[in-house]
């Protein structure tokens, strides 16, 4: 078999791409495993493997040493000056021990050899030309699905489609043609293995390359993508020439270039959006299409409120919230939304507020940090009189759309005034003359708001009392 060994390892080098000199040395190493399982023979066996004529020989190897302890590891100096004079204690003597059948054990395993071989190197050939692929998009073929994959023929390999990775409202069938982003590439014992997906954010950026050349060769630049796959994305551009308008480029001629991307999709939506280096103008195009009046930031929590007109407070918030959703993961903020006109009876109720109050009213609604109302200093303005308790309470509905589905409120707003109300309830007997028919009034419906609030106190008899009395001055005036 020498030289049809020798020329079948060539022939594996040339079409395969596997080295010679590797197959022979895992022949050899092989080569020996096999005579020792079939021999018997100690640890002191090497193979030599000629690759000019294909010959292969078996050797032991022997110390020189003064007294033998084992004959099959060590020969005696005496008997090796026999064989070469120049020997001395401790050098090392090989004999020949090639087997007259030792050709077909090495036939075999040759065999058994190359064939491993072959099997390692087709996989890192395999796993060394798709891991190229990683992070970029392929087109391939549907072959067949189970309860957890669906199985892709993208040529030399198959790769897997996960559950989590397939678009909600998308079917799959056998045959067909589709394109997909290369998550992951691993190189396991069972082969390469090429994990690929149709919910990435980047397969959105892929597409774009493929159809935009502007953005494939650098002109104009996909800076972030937000995406609920199969349902709305939104992109955010920018051109590198300002002679380029990136919004149009992406969309194209009638908007053929976006429409391609989004038949491919199976009809998901495309919000294409310029990105700015200000924040405010970048979240103002984020909520396209609504009208966005007003940004403020809260810098430290990475946040900000919205103000929109009263009659686009749904469109920017959006379907279940979808508009702003995607906008706070384009941009990067957390988003509040409110109307115009809650803002602005915000603004009148708590004008005096510190800029890092004002968003903790904005955010909480219920709470005011009372070391906050302190440090205003101004006892006029104050939310509180001086023995901490409300004057007035005033509630205000804040739409909070953006982080909550119910209202959100403003309340125990308290309101300045300098006189302590009448209290019908606490400051005794009334003296008919003492009040006109416009105070009695205001008397009698603040009886009724606090009637039942305080077990101790007759409410129903002060506001029956306070009635008498209201008719009687209404008899004497007439």
């Amino acid at each position: 078999m020498s030289k049809e060994l020798v020329a079948a390892l060539e022939t594996l080098e040339k079409e395969k791409g596997i080295s010679k000199e590797i197959v022979i040395e895992a022949l050899e190493a092989a080569l020996v495993s096999a005579y020792k399982r079939n021999y018997g023979t100690a640890q002191n066996v090497e193979v030599e493997f000629d690759d000019d004529n294909g010959e292969i020989k078996v050797y032991q190897v022997r110390e020189v040493s003064e007294e033998v302890y084992d004959s099959q590891l060590e020969i005696s100096l005496t008997d090796a000056l026999e064989i070469n004079k120049a020997y001395e204690v401790g050098d090392k003597i090989r004999f020949e021990v090639t087997p007259k059948n030792f050709g077909r054990i090495a036939a075999q395993t040759a065999k058994q050899v190359i064939m491993q071989r072959m099997r390692e190197a087709e996989r890192s050939i395999v796993y060394n030309e798709y891991i190229e692929y990683a992070d970029d998009l392929m087109t391939g073929t549907v072959e067949r699905q189970d309860n957890r994959f669906i199985y892709i023929n993208l040529g030399k390999v198959e790769a897997v489609l996960s559950k989590r990775d397939q678009i909600e409202n998308e079917r799959y069938h056998t045959h067909d043609r589709i394109k997909v982003y290369v998550s992951n590439v691993e190189n396991s014992t069972k082969g390469p293995q090429v994990f690929v997906s149709r919910t990435h954010p980047n397969l959105i950026k892929r597409l774009f390359e493929q159809e935009v050349p502007e953005i494939f060769d650098g002109t104009v630049e996909v800076v972030s993508i937000a995406r609920e796959a199969g349902d709305r994305s939104k992109i955010a551009v920018m051109s590198r020439d300002e002679n380029v308008d990136p919004v149009g480029t992406c969309v194209g001629p009638k908007g053929t270039r976006v429409q391609a991307i989004v038949n491919e999709l199976n009809g998901e939506n495309m919000d294409i959006v310029e990105w700015d280096e200000d924040p405010a103008i970048f979240i103002k195009n984020a909520l396209n299409p609504a009208q966005v009046l007003e940004v403020m930031f809260d810098k430290e929590n990475k946040s900000c409120v919205i103000v929109v007109p009263d009659y686009q407070l749904s469109l920017a918030i959006g379907k279940r919230g979808q508009n702003v959703r995607l906008a706070a993961k384009l941009t990067g903020f957390k988003i509040d939304i409110k109307s115009e006109s809650d803002m602005g009876n915000l603004e009148e109720k708590a004008d005096d507020l510190t800029n890092d109050s004002f968003f903790e009213a904005l955010n909480n609604g219920e709470e005011v940090a009372e070391q906050e109302v302190d440090s205003l200093g101004n006892s006029d303005k104050s939310f509180f009189d001086t023995e901490n308790e409300v004057a007035d309470i005033d509630e205000i509905q804040v739409s909070d759309a953006a982080n909550t589905n119910s209202d959100v409120y403003a309340e125990e707003i308290a309101t300045n005034t300098d006189q302590q109300p009448l209290d019908p309830l606490n400051d005794g007997d009334f003296e008919k003359g003492e009040l006109n028919p416009e105070d009695m009034e205001e008397l009698i419906q603040s009886a009724e708001k606090r009637d039942g609030m305080d077990e101790e106190v007759d409410t129903k008899a002060s506001i029956d009392e306070m009635k008498e009395i209201s008719e009687e001055i209404d008899e004497e005036n007439s």
